[in-house]
């Protein structure tokens, strides 16, 4: 079956809120193994919105809107919908007292702008809005499909995963599934992990594969549809394994690991504890890091330490070092991840010193050249990046820089 979601709002199209709807939609409908061929947002607009749903219900099996259905004169989902199925729109008492009865509970006068929710066209099967006030519904007609959502996430999700889905799941009548699996690696450009993917990246279905470049970090994103859940994870296995095989040590995690959970992983395996340094990232790397739950047990101190004056009386880098080399060298960040191991007395010190930018930058030592450091019981080792981008940009990379030495150190 061929799935639409149609997504309402004119201030989805303004930017104003984000549209986490049609990505949750889309992983629940794959779990179906219902195939998401289009999506689109509309404006407030009857018109524009009618005509989509009439296109949508012209080329795919299921259509879902999403917003809409709300008490205010912009909410003319109800209206559109009506409109495309040539249905009457009937006021429903059972559902203008749930609504009574949901401003009651909170001893709240009901607008009575609020009752213009009561009504759904005519034949249609009601969702119940266990949250909210705007119920939503399925209406059928002409071998198609149509499901209305509020937009809400807090009422959309409940209210598909009660109601819709059961439904939808009788309605496929099919035990296909669609299973997404994201391989992720960090310290290789978009072209790198691409030469060594590329005949994986041709892949035919049922199984195939698509790269992903986001900021110091690449998505190889498996996909796979077959009948039934093993099946569907055996065909990514397989692909994985190859994945595996080219990329080695470059993958640090599955799905929604994130790097700072890898590093936290390895840090409780191995019983080390670390202590950081930050210069230009000024906290972000030690906010990652206590990002995971437990992180307790590892980390012991992070210390920002963002002038020069900072560094000399909380890092007892040497006024000399800086004064010779520099803020932003080699020799500062040195000192800095050696110290912060001994001022915390933990296994593992790491710094990072750097210019964020805008400003700053010298033709030595341009925005965005960073210096990041490891010291060890038995070794130290640093490198030098030169990022590019925003300030913002620069400082995650930075940390996602450090974060990657400190995993290959463990």
């Amino acid at each position: 079956m061929k799935a639409e979601i149609i997504s309402i709002g004119t201030e989805i199209l303004l930017g104003q809120i984000l549209n986490t709807n049609q990505q949750w939609l889309s992983l629940k409908l794959a779990e179906l193994g219902i195939d998401v061929y289009y999506q689109s947002t509309v404006g407030d607009n009857p018109g524009r919105l009618a005509r989509a749903i009439t296109r949508g219900l012209n080329r795919s099996d299921i259509v879902i809107t999403t917003g809409g259905l709300g008490p205010t004169v912009d909410d003319i989902t109800l209206e559109a919908i009506s409109r495309a199925f040539s249905k009457k729109l009937i006021y429903n008492k059972k559902i203008a007292a749930k609504i009574s009865s949901h401003f009651g509970s909170q001893c709240l006068d009901m607008p009575s702008g609020n009752l213009r929710q009561a009504h759904i066209p005519e034949g249609a099967k009601i969702l119940e809005n266990h949250v909210g006030t705007a119920p939503g519904f399925i209406i059928e007609g002409g071998g198609k499909l149509l499901i209305a959502l509020p937009g809400p996430p807090r009422e959309l999700d409940p209210m598909f995963e009660r109601y819709a889905m059961p439904y939808l799941r009788k309605k496929a009548g099919s035990d296909w599934v669609i299973k997404v699996r994201s391989v992720n690696i960090t310290g290789l450009p978009e072209s790198a992990v691409d030469r060594k993917v590329k005949d994986l990246l041709k892949s035919s279905p049922p199984v195939t594969v698509g790269i992903y470049a986001k900021p110091a970090l690449i998505e190889l994103k498996i996909i796979a549809k077959a009948k039934g859940e093993k099946a569907a994870k055996a065909l990514m296995d397989r692909i994985d394994r190859k994945i595996s095989a080219r990329l080695k040590d470059r993958i640090f995690g599955r799905d929604n690991e994130t790097l700072e959970g890898a590093v936290g992983k390895m840090l409780t395996a191995k019983h080390k504890t670390l202590a950081i340094a930050e210069s230009c990232t000024g906290g972000l790397i030690s906010s990652r890091i206590t990002d995971i739950p437990g992180s307790s047990a590892y980390f012991r101190i992070g210390i920002a330490a963002y002038s020069n004056e900072a560094k000399i009386s909380q890092l007892c880098v040497s006024p000399a070092t800086i004064s010779k080399y520099g803020a932003v060298s080699r020799q500062t960040a040195l000192e800095m991840a050696k110290n912060v191991r001994q001022i915390s007395g933990t296994d593992i010190g790491l710094s990072v010193t750097g210019i964020a930018g805008p400003g700053g930058g010298t033709k030595a030592k341009p925005v965005g050249l960073v210096y990041i450091a490891l010291a060890m019981p038995k070794s130290v080792v640093w490198k030098e990046f030169h990022f590019r981008g925003g300030r913002e940009m620069i400082k995650f990379r930075s940390s996602q820089a450090a974060l990657d030495l400190l995993r290959g150190s463990l």
